[in-house]
């Protein structure tokens, strides 16, 4: 019972401050979205969950590898993948990111689908393969389908929960 009532201490603790002290979820301006500990997670070699709309409303939700490009976030995929899709149909996303080396500290990120870009020669995708596996990205069979979904964060929440991730 004791950590329970810690958990939900915190969140309450954490649910009153403002974005940049890693608290609520807040409307405004992409550029005020991101407070410095949900930048530092993007710029990271942090795995995010993006999700999507399917066409009868059903989540979608892929594992996705992020960056940082201004106040924007890049996500590299084909053009006929099914968030490609779904994203051009509907351009409304919610990413989760976590931190690898901690999974309780993570973001809580909405937002929208402002552009499918082409990324034929593998610049972005490259640079972003680099961030996690320290080399190029190793699928280059349909460089004409590569496109890079640049999302427009619109509310964003930063969260560290007071765990320690041990797994018996």
């Amino acid at each position: 019972m004791k950590v329970l009532e810690q958990v939900i201490l915190t969140f309450v603790r954490y649910r009153g401050r403002n974005n940049s002290e890693g608290g609520n979820m807040t409307d405004g301006h992409q550029a005020d979205q991101f407070s410095e500990e949900i930048r530092a997670l993007v710029r990271g070699a942090n795995f995010g969950h993006l999700a999507t709309l399917m066409r009868d409303g059903a989540p979608h939700v892929d594992p996705v590898w992020i960056d940082l490009e201004g106040d924007t976030i890049l996500v590299c995929s084909g053009a006929g993948s099914l968030k490609a899709k779904n994203t051009k149909r509907d351009p409304r996303v919610g990413l989760s990111v976590i931190a690898m080396d901690n999974p309780y500290k993570e973001a809580q990120l909405r937002g929208r689908v402002v552009e499918q870009r082409p990324d034929s020669d593998f610049t972005v995708i490259d640079r972003i393969s680099r961030k996690y596996t320290g080399k190029p990205f190793p699928f280059r069979d349909k460089p004409a389908e590569r496109v890079v979904l640049v999302i427009a964060v619109e509310r964003a929440r930063y969260l560290t929960l007071p765990f320690v991730h041990a797994p018996a």
